[in-house]
C-alpha cells in the first residue's frame, strides 16, 4: 500500500512506570517508531519514588502501535500500555506490559470492547500440554472458566 493510500489512525502511549535512567531511552525508542522528535513530560510515580511516568498521544498509519510495542518490547523494568484506535478496515489494538507478566496484545472493536478471537479461546480451553502435545493426565477434564473473577495481579502503577 502506498503512503498516499495508508489509513491514518491515532493512539496513546502510557508509560506507567520507568526508572529515571531509562526515560531518555524510552523517548528515543518512541522517536524511532514514530519517525519524528518526541517531547515527553515525565512526572514522579506516586507508587514508587524512584520511578517516573508519562503519556504521549500519537498519529500515524495503521500499525504504528505495533511498531511502538516492538520498540519497547523486552524492556523488563517498565510498565506501559499502548492503544491504537480502530480505523476503516483495521481493528484497534491495545498492548500492555508489566515486568512480571510480560507483554499482552488484544484487538479492540470500534466501541472499545476487547475482541477475543476463536483461536485464543480454543488454546485457553485446551489447557497445558506436554512436549508431545498431550494434556497432563491430571488435567484431562473440561476446563472450568472463572468468568468475571479477579485477576491475580492488578497494576498498582496505573
Amino acid at each position: 500500500m502506498s503512503a498516499a493510500h495508508q489509513v491514518a489512525t491515532r493512539g496513546v502511549v502510557f508509560i506507567h512506570s520507568a526508572p529515571t535512567s531509562l526515560c531518555p531511552h524510552v523517548a528515543w525508542a518512541l522517536e524511532s517508531a514514530l519517525g519524528h522528535e518526541v517531547r515527553l513530560e515525565w512526572a514522579p510515580q506516586p507508587a514508587s519514588p524512584r520511578l517516573q511516568r508519562t503519556e504521549a498521544a500519537w498519529v500515524g498509519p495503521a500499525g504504528t502501535g505495533a511498531r511502538i510495542a516492538s520498540a519497547l518490547r523486552g524492556w523488563g523494568d517498565i510498565r506501559y500500555e499502548i492503544t491504537e484506535e480502530p480505523s476503516p478496515g483495521v481493528d484497534g489494538s491495545r498492548w500492555a506490559h508489566t515486568p512480571t507478566l510480560g507483554i499482552h496484545h488484544t484487538w479492540t472493536a470500534a466501541n472499545g470492547d476487547a475482541v477475543i478471537h476463536e483461536d485464543r479461546i480454543r488454546s485457553a480451553g485446551a489447557g497445558p500440554r506436554s512436549r508431545r502435545g498431550e494434556p497432563p493426565a491430571s488435567d484431562r477434564r473440561p476446563a472450568r472458566w472463572p468468568v468475571g473473577s479477579r485477576t491475580r495481579t492488578l497494576p498498582v502503577c496505573r
